[in-house]
């Protein structure tokens, strides 16, 4: 049994780990993966202290303001170089367009002083945009279908170009920055984030792409980037935090800055992002950090810019990793909650849980690394759940066992009754009142020398079934078979305050039922199998008599006990004897017969025993038992 049980949860184990493995390597979609999205994005969240902008990233935006003073887009891209001109001149590090100049302007000598602008500050930085495949073939592939270069009339070198794609989740959240994406001819093309971040960096910390390694480097610092070049960038601002200046970057109107209202020499020693700032310029996307208020990218390319100067690249665990996690968790779930049951469970399961957080927590603030979380804590969950039902399901067939067992003992309503009450099977007993019958086969010896084994079991187990159905009829309990006799008590455990009634009326059913068996007896073997029945009532000590650890029986002891022994002994064949007690408490409801006094062993003086006739009929009660004598039943038994 233990061994099949072994074998079920082994395989149980099994097809959970598989199955949470196979869930995690179908890749990004569905809720789980959504699930484990935003896990990642509230732990990456940070405090109000940590989210310090880089005060020499700062920001000019194309507000609604400047659109109302220079009017509406597309604006003359002489704006755009007289502005970058005024920066440059006044000592900026980097100066970056986030505007897609992508097509010849519509005054040449506009594109040609941008061109000249260009030529002259080669710490301009313009957009190149990739337009993927609305369906790609492959996953985890960026298929392009063309690409948006800076109009030629501009003349941008390849130094001063870098893609501003920013690639949303299935969410429609931003999350990732793509380091570079290679165009037709195999050429990397840095993201604009990172060409801006290498103003900010020393020359030993410069990133760039290593083409023999295949793989982005940030100094000697290989970037965990994934198999599309992305990796996880931090968030230093809340969306639309240009409303503060001391939580936000330093963002100014490009109107104010080209008008000279904020001084050129402002920008000393920045990197400057010059980008739409407005709803109606269409370049907003939600982040991590809300779920409806979304962010410019002018800002999320901040926001990266200083992600990638910090240096803290978060990465995520490799898919071996993650199977690995999973059967760990599935594995040490297999073996404390099969050895742990109930609140015990409970409380493990919550320490394993806690742990388990913990632990994927301080990965990330420790190493950066990125496990997967939901798949394992759902193996680990679903190991839980399996091996409570398992143990409920257990319980309940062990439960329904051990009732089917004692329900060979007392009657079923008496089981349930003891089952609901809860109490705890101990060594002990208790003073009850109770009535006690004992039945024996009167002629069983001589019986036994005429029959065969075989026929003695056959006829002793007739006899004893219709003893213990007498008594579970009545909500007697089965105490013991004892050789060929039968030992029943009334009144325990369940308390019964007519258990003398009971048990006279299941001695006189076991008389009735008896009649067809004494008749088969005495004609197949020629001897009678008659029953003599005890029956005494009164106190008894009631309990589990044995040993705590190895064998409990539940039965009666006292002068009650043996009394009603001794008056089944003094029986005659198809004798019912009771005690002067039991009579007592059943006056006027059964035809009886007063035998006399009759000396018993154990006791020093004789006790009174009448013999139990019949059940009396409701107008007769009251009057039968006095109305039968001795001499005339013994008269009536030697005239037969």
């Amino acid at each position: 049994m233990r061994r099949r049980k072994w074998l079920v949860t082994t395989a149980a184990g099994l097809l959970i780990c598989l199955f949470w493995s196979f869930l995690s390597s179908l890749g990004s979609g569905g809720t789980l993966t959504w699930m484990e999205s935003k896990l990642q994005d509230q732990i990456m969240q940070k405090s109000d202290a940590d989210r310090a902008p880089n005060v020499n990233i700062k920001l000019i935006k194309i507000d609604q303001a400047s659109l109302d003073n220079l009017g509406q887009f597309p604006w003359d891209r002489g704006l755009y170089a007289q502005l970058i001109s005024m920066l440059a001149d006044a000592g900026a590090k980097a100066i970056a367009l986030d505007v897609v100049l992508a097509e010849p302007g519509s005054d040449p000598e506009s594109d040609k002083l941008m061109a000249e602008t260009m030529k002259k500050y080669p710490n301009v930085i313009l957009p190149v945009v990739f337009n993927f495949k609305a369906r790609q073939d492959e996953a985890g592939e960026l298929e392009t279908e063309s690409i948006s270069y800076p109009a030629e009339t501009i003349e941008a070198s390849e130094d001063q170009q870098g893609h501003i794609n920013v690639l949303q989740d299935t969410d429609g959240t931003v999350r990732k920055l793509t380091v570079g994406l290679k165009n037709d001819e195999g050429r990397m093309i840095p993201a604009f984030s990172v060409k801006l971040a290498n103003y900010l960096l020393d020359q030993d910390q410069q990133i760039a792409w290593n083409e023999e390694k295949s793989g982005w480097f940030r100094g000697d610092e290989r970037i965990p980037a994934d198999d599309r070049n992305q990796i996880a960038t931090e968030f230093y601002t809340q969306p639309r935090e240009e409303m503060s200046l001391e939580t936000g970057y330093d963002a100014q109107s490009f109107f104010d800055v080209l008008s000279g209202n904020v001084p050129a020499d402002y920008y000393n020693g920045d990197v400057v992002l010059i980008g739409p700032y407005a709803p109606g310029l269409q370049d907003e996307y939600l982040t991590p950090l809300s779920t409806t208020l979304k962010m410019y990218g002018v800002e999320i390319h901040a926001n990266m810019i200083q992600s990638l100067v910090a240096g803290k690249f978060s990465s995520k665990a490799g898919q071996a990793v993650n199977y690995g996690l999973i059967a760990l968790l599935t594995l040490i779930a297999l073996l404390l909650f099969e050895r742990f049951t109930g609140r015990k469970a409970f409380a493990i399961y919550g320490g394993l849980a806690a742990a388990f957080i913990l632990t994927w927590i301080e990965l990330y603030q420790l190493k950066s690394l990125f496990v997967s979380f939901t798949y394992p804590f759902l193996a680990m969950t679903s190991v839980f759940i399996y091996c409570v039902v398992s143990h409920y399901v257990t319980e309940r067939q062990e439960r329904s066992r051990v009732t089917n067992i004692f329900g060979r003992f007392v009657p079923r309503t008496v089981v349930d009754e003891l089952l609901a009450s809860g109490e705890e099977v101990t060594v002990g007993g208790q003073r009850r009142d109770i009535s006690v019958i004992f039945v024996d086969i009167r002629g069983f010896t001589p019986m036994s020398e005429k029959l065969q084994p075989e026929q003695v079991i056959q006829v002793l187990n007739e006899y004893l079934d219709i003893c213990t159905k007498a008594v579970f009829n009545w909500n007697g309990t089965l105490d013991k078979f004892i050789g060929d006799g039968v030992m029943a008590i009334f009144g325990a455990p369940i308390s019964q305050p007519n258990h003398p009634e009971l048990a006279v009326r299941a001695a006189l059913e076991m008389k009735r039922q008896s009649a067809e068996l004494e008749e088969r007896c005495l004609r197949e073997i020629g001897v009678p199998v008659r029953f003599g029945v005890g029956v005494n009532s009164g106190p008894a000590v009631v309990g589990n008599i044995g040993s705590q650890m190895l064998r409990l029986d539940y039965t009666a002891i006292g002068d009650t006990v043996n009394l009603a022994a001794r008056l089944e002994s003094n029986a005659k064949p198809g004798q019912i004897l009771i005690s002067e007690e039991t009579l007592a408490r059943v006056q006027g409801k059964f035809v009886t017969q007063t035998i006399g006094e009759v000396k018993v062993k154990g006791k020093e003086k004789p006790v009174l025993v009448t013999e139990v006739l019949g059940e009396a009929d409701a107008d007769e009660s009251g009057t039968i038992n006095e109305s039968v004598n001795i001499n005339d039943r013994l008269k009536g038994r030697e005239g037969a």
